[in-house]
């Protein structure tokens, strides 16, 4: 479980994040953390969060933001709310890195999600795009439905595609959750 303070890396992307305010923190409400993204980089794919608003303020940078069918530019003191249920994508515009204060609302376990895709990047097991095996993809899709999901396919038809898929995953050894991608205190 992260706590204040705490920061994860991935090494695949460049990604950053320092929690601001955890799960535990707030009762649930509310997840916020510092993120930082590379110049040219960008969160791997487009998804939807169904259950959770998402919000972006930037903190120094230029971010380019797709919300629904409309890419958005933002700047320094500028923020996007992403409604729940909305496709959306974060892009760092720019030369430098992109500094975002990132909030999701409620929490839900998106915290532990990106715990678990952080820990597969340290562990290799990403692609040069940061994304895991597809069988790896599957189980956690199923774990983390409710915090994310693939735009442009139905839930309904993601979890009938994702179910077997996460079932052969899970007989050849891949997990949701790895306790071993837990955080510790930040250095």
């Amino acid at each position: 479980m992260a706590r204040q303070g705490d920061a994860l890396e991935n090494p695949v992307t460049g990604e950053r994040l320092v929690f601001r305010r955890t799960t535990a923190d707030s009762g649930g409400a509310v997840l916020a953390f510092d993120y930082s993204l590379p110049a040219g980089g960008s969160v791997p794919l487009a998804h939807v969060h169904p259950r959770q608003e998402e919000r972006f303020e930037i903190a120094s940078g230029r971010a380019r933001i797709r919300v629904g069918r409309q890419v958005r530019r933002a700047r320094a003191g500028e923020s996007v709310v992403v409604p729940r249920g909305t496709v959306h994508r974060l892009w760092n515009d720019g030369e430098d890195e992109l500094h975002v204060l990132v909030e999701f609302r409620p929490a839900l376990r998106t915290e532990e999600g990106f715990e678990q895709l952080f820990g597969l990047g340290r562990d290799g097991k990403l692609s040069r795009r940061g994304f895991p095996h597809p069988l790896q993809i599957a189980v956690m899709a199923k774990e983390y439905r409710d915090e994310a999901q693939f735009p442009l396919v139905p839930a309904v038809v993601q979890r009938a595609l994702i179910a077997p898929l996460a079932a052969i995953g899970t007989r050849l050894g891949y997990r949701a959750f790895d306790p071993r991608y837990g955080v510790g205190p930040a250095p």
